[in-house]
């Protein structure tokens, strides 16, 4: 075969290890290695042997166009999931995240002016167009090596018959290494744009027709600051499974009476969590917007839906809104269309001491510093605020001690805490002692929360504190995917929530039905709204999907 008057050799080598390039690129940070340079995609010789079919057709243009417009989306996509995993520790959704790239344009343009902005937005775009002209000059470059039609075109259907059969897994237990990668990529983020549009349009018609989106007086019944406490992996195991309970129900048994002594009301039940095992910000989501996120799809549906959250009722009713969020260690964009009118990150809460692996600070020193920035009698507007306690995170080594909250400070008497006992590498090979430490950490969670809500007894907030999800089944003991929810507060307003059918005081009726905890957006703003509080019977008028 000979190559006169067609591309030389070496061209057609660089072209092709371009192709190669864009196909073997990792979507994941943790991919990132020269050793993916020798994987070998199947996707290769298909691409390479159409080119090379068509060549000399009339559809060797559009056959160019069209390869060099995939592989040029293929390489976007790959990159903006590097960006976005490593920023965000999320894969890139196009539908739901075009939207930041403005946020980020307006975040340079901030930080370091707008001319920076500019040049970064044209930087991205130069980039852009030499990834594309890379790619139309590689597929010229094969396209122009016209060999005989047949056998290129037999070969290229062989691959292409291959690719489907290993996507549709029918070629028993063979599989070609890597061979489809690039494939399934697409794929996959096809099936997600699909769902994300379909889950996108209907929650923007439930949205639309929300009953309450412009009702006026919602949430006046509260004269007080509210907060909401989520206690990471706080489930139902707590209540029914004998290894848990005997701990758990002791403690709450405790706090229970130490609370009514101060005269504080209290009223428990059940939700059922839109997850269990992690992704707290699903439950989070599900519980102030009042539709079903139950993955990251549906999950950056609802942010995009336009949909009022709780969180946005309570500023439009007058309230100052905040997230605490010690988990928080990067940007989190999707802040604002939470409602959120302030964001406290790890870096923003002024701790001092040594993190506990990778929980950044201990549960009461979040909530001292949420009194500190937050509560401090300075703003006269009441505090509507969302507070994640991650003491009770994975992996549950070593777990802190209550100490006086006078001594807090600035964290730093936790630092001998922080360094005690054996490290997570030594404690996971046991099983029995990982559940051990979980079981310890949810007890240190109940207790402090329940000695913070005593310290407030004088002038109590409306505290509503509910588990975000289980822990994994094996750490639980239990598959379910329900929580745990407790109102404490002033009597007159915890009473407002006799309807939901809560047990009074911090253990629930053992037979008490789980609330879907999408309904709890629309509870929360229809009960504490007067004149009258109504019922988990007639809330759920949006028609927003119920857990199955």
């Amino acid at each position: 075969m000979s190559f006169a008057a067609r591309p030389g050799t070496l061209s057609a080598i660089l072209a092709a290890l371009l192709v190669h390039l864009a196909l073997v690129l990792p979507a994941d940070p943790a991919d990132l290695s020269p050793w993916v340079l020798l994987r070998f995609p199947l996707e290769l010789p298909a691409v390479l042997l159409i080119l090379m079919a068509t060549g000399r057709t009339r559809a060797r243009p559009v056959v160019r166009l069209g390869v060099t417009l995939i592989l040029t989306l293929l390489v976007v996509l790959k990159l903006a999931d590097l960006v976005m995993k490593q920023v965000l520790g999320r894969p890139f959704n196009p539908v739901a995240d075009l939207s930041l790239t403005d946020a980020l344009a307006r975040l340079i343009a901030g930080s370091f002016g707008v001319g920076a902005a500019v040049v970064s937005v044209a930087l991205a775009a130069v980039w852009l167009l030499a990834v594309a002209a890379l790619l139309w000059w590689a597929t010229g470059v094969w396209s122009r090596l016209a060999l005989p039609i047949r056998w290129p075109a037999d070969l290229a259907l062989a691959c292409v018959a291959l690719i489907v059969l290993q996507l549709s897994g029918r070629t028993g237990d063979w599989r070609l290494p890597h061979g489809t990668d690039a494939t399934r990529f697409m794929v996959d983020r096809a099936a997600l744009l699909r769902r994300t549009m379909g889950d996108l349009a209907a929650f923007r018609q439930v949205a639309a027709r929300d009953p309450l989106a412009d009702a006026p007086g919602l949430l006046d019944a509260i004269d007080r600051d509210v907060l909401v406490i989520f206690v990471e992996s706080y489930g139902r195991t707590s209540y029914d499974r004998p290894f848990y309970a005997g701990t758990h129900l002791a403690t709450l048994r405790r706090a229970e009476a130490d609370l009514a002594q101060t005269g504080l009301a209290m009223r428990s039940g059940f939700l059922t969590s839109p997850t269990r095992g992690g992704q707290s910000w699903l439950t989070h989501t599900t519980f102030a917007n009042g539709l079903w996120a139950d993955d990251q799809s549906r999950y950056l549906a609802v942010l995009s839906s336009g949909r009022q959250s709780l969180f946005h009722q309570a500023e439009r009713a007058g309230f100052r809104t905040a997230a605490v969020m010690p988990a928080i260690t990067m940007p989190w964009p999707e802040a604002a269309r939470m409602g959120f009118q302030r964001v406290f990150a790890a870096a923003d809460l002024g701790y001092r001491g040594k993190p506990f692996n990778w929980v950044t600070m201990p549960d009461q020193f979040t909530l001292a510093a949420t009194d500190r920035l937050l509560r401090d009698g300075r703003d006269p507007r009441r505090l509507f605020a969302q507070i994640a306690l991650i003491s009770s995170h994975a992996p549950w080594v070593p777990v802190p001690a209550l100490v006086g909250w006078a001594e807090v400070g600035d964290g730093r008497i936790f630092e001998r805490m922080a360094v005690a006992g054996d490290p997570p590498s030594v404690v996971w090979k046991d099983p029995a002692r990982v559940r051990d430490q979980y079981r310890q950490s949810i007890d240190y969670a109940l207790q402090t929360v329940m000695s913070y809500a005593a310290l407030q007894a004088k002038d109590p907030p409306l505290m509503i504190v509910l588990g975000d999800h289980q822990a994994v089944a094996g750490i639980a003991l239990d598959d379910r995917r329900e929580v745990p929810v407790h109102v404490i507060g002033p009597k007159a307003l915890v009473e407002r929530t006799a309807a939901w059918g809560l047990t009074p005081g911090l253990i629930p009726a053992a037979d008490a039905p789980a609330i879907p905890m999408q309904d709890m957006r629309d509870m929360i703003l229809r009960t504490f709204t007067d004149p009258d509080p109504q019922g988990p019977a007639a809330v759920r008028a949006d028609g927003a999907e119920s857990p199955a």
